[in-house]
């Protein structure tokens, strides 16, 4: 689709080594298939495949896309999936890439909505994914550990890693605004002391061989601005076309149309992750709309947590829920099917828009040393906001509450001990032995786990 410009505007990558597309598909899949946790777990399992098992893409190209996959709206991980799907094949290996990393959350989703709007009951999931969220746990401590050991080469970026942290965790600094502090003080202190922001590992000094995806190679394609105009028109006529159609057909007022102009404004907001912008839905969903009951919220954030692909899906569940009780003259069911479609469509189409029209730019920005200290120090923040989430996911892991202590602008999140589930904490250390000391596979791992949490969530009595 994209992918059909004129040869002689594209410069093609010179990869020292081929990736067959078949083969990067098995992995797409893997990645889709293992994308529980968040974005923290997701950026795992991505690194995991493509950097330390595969070797298709270097330690700084990864951090490279994942710096630029932060900075914009929308679910980082799956954006940044898209990068490197892009980053190895072209514009067909991002959609590929970006669309399966969508696939298996959005067909879990769509059938626990329908279960809970027939039948108001999605327990069963809870022991099918009792096991698979202490492991998920243990893939994000390796992650942390192993990013943290290449990317925070001396003190001054461990203070930046912990600064981030901290303003996270500790004070609910808007994510944005960290990357901006960051970015402009690597940037400034870059100038003063270069030493300390250059990449631990010179981009010349990683061998051809090495990686399919050299930091050295050419990128796909250099900036252009016919390429852009095409990008442009295309992405925004997948993206408003149905609305305006919809508006055309079914008139301006009717749930789709509302539903379509809801969430394609949510899609450009949501910087910072899904967290940030759930407060957000939850209230317009509920008190503007009446597509939810108070409560039922919660009820799609436990599907979309417990399920494969970007968190943020859970909108999906609200889209559903809203034209499943607005179904006009539709059969209900069938209403909430076509809304959860339509609202998966206006929420990731913007997310390919953002990679195929910037990452030729993001690219041309490698080995520019200014921007490339500025990017480094971000690449440490970025660490510090992976604890941020694994430890905030721990918690609500291991567990079964969680009090938030106000003190001025301090926030303190305070586990009620009596809460602490054994089960799940031991799950959560085999694992990490089992990925970590053992060197085991993620599947292996996930799989192992899943069936003991199972058994335990079964057999433990009520």
């Amino acid at each position: 689709m994209l992918g059909t410009a004129r040869r002689k505007k594209e410069t093609a990558v010179s990869l020292p080594a081929t990736v067959p597309f078949a083969e990067a598909f098995k992995v797409w899949v893997k990645v889709a298939a293992y994308s529980f946790g968040g974005p923290a777990g997701q950026i795992a399992v991505m690194h995991r495949l493509l950097v330390e098992e595969k070797r298709w893409v270097s330690e700084n190209r990864f951090l490279h896309a994942l710096n630029y996959a932060m900075l914009l709206p929308g679910p980082e991980a799956q954006q940044l999936a898209t990068y490197l799907g892009w980053l190895l094949h072209g514009t067909g290996g991002g959609l590929v890439a970006g669309t399966l990393f969508i696939l298996p959350g959005f067909v879990s989703i769509l059938v626990l909505s329908m279960l809970y709007a027939g039948f108001n009951d999605v327990g069963f999931v809870q022991a099918v994914f009792y096991g698979l969220k202490p492991a998920v746990m243990a893939i994000v401590a390796t992650a942390v550990v192993r990013i943290g050991q290449r990317a925070l080469g001396n003190r001054l970026k461990v203070g930046i890693m912990l600064f981030a942290f901290v303003a996270m965790f500790f004070f609910n600094v808007p994510f944005p605004l960290i990357i901006i502090v960051t970015g402009l003080s690597g940037y400034l202190a870059g100038k003063r002391w270069p030493a300390a922001f250059d990449a631990r590992v010179p981009l010349a000094a990683e061998a051809d061989g090495d990686t399919a995806v050299a930091d050295q190679a050419a990128q796909i394609r250099k900036p252009d601005g016919r390429y852009a105009r095409r990008v442009l028109v295309i992405c925004l006529a997948l993206w408003f076309g149905p609305l305006l159609l919809l508006g055309i057909f079914l008139g301006w007022d009717h749930t789709f149309v509302e539903i379509g102009r809801f969430f394609s404004q949510a899609a450009v907001v949501t910087f910072g992750g899904a967290y940030a912008v759930l407060a957000y839905i939850a209230q317009q969903a509920v008190n503007v709309h009446h597509w939810l009951a108070p409560g039922e919220m919660l009820d799609g954030l436990g599907m979309a947590e417990t399920t494969p692909g970007p968190l943020v899906q859970v909108v999906q569940f609200v889209g559903f829920m809203g034209a499943y009780r607005h179904p006009g003259t539709l059969p209900p069911m069938l209403a909430g099917v076509l809304g959860a479609i339509l609202t998966t469509w206006v929420t990731f189409v913007p997310c390919f828009l953002w990679i195929f029209l910037g990452a030729p730019y993001i690219e041309t920005l490698r080995g520019r040393h200014a921007l490339t200290r500025a990017l480094s120090a971000i690449t440490a923040a970025v660490v510090g906001v992976i604890l941020n989430l694994a430890v905030w996911f721990s918690l609500q892991t291991l567990f079964g509450a969680v009090n938030t202590v106000h003190l001025g602008p301090l926030q303190l999140l305070v586990p009620v001990w009596s809460t602490l589930d054994p089960a799940a904490l031991l799950i959560a250390v085999g694992a990490f032995v089992a990925l970590f000391g053992l060197r085991w596979g993620i599947f292996r791992t996930l799989a192992l786990s899943a069936l003991v949490g199972t058994a335990v969530f079964l057999l433990r009595p009520v």
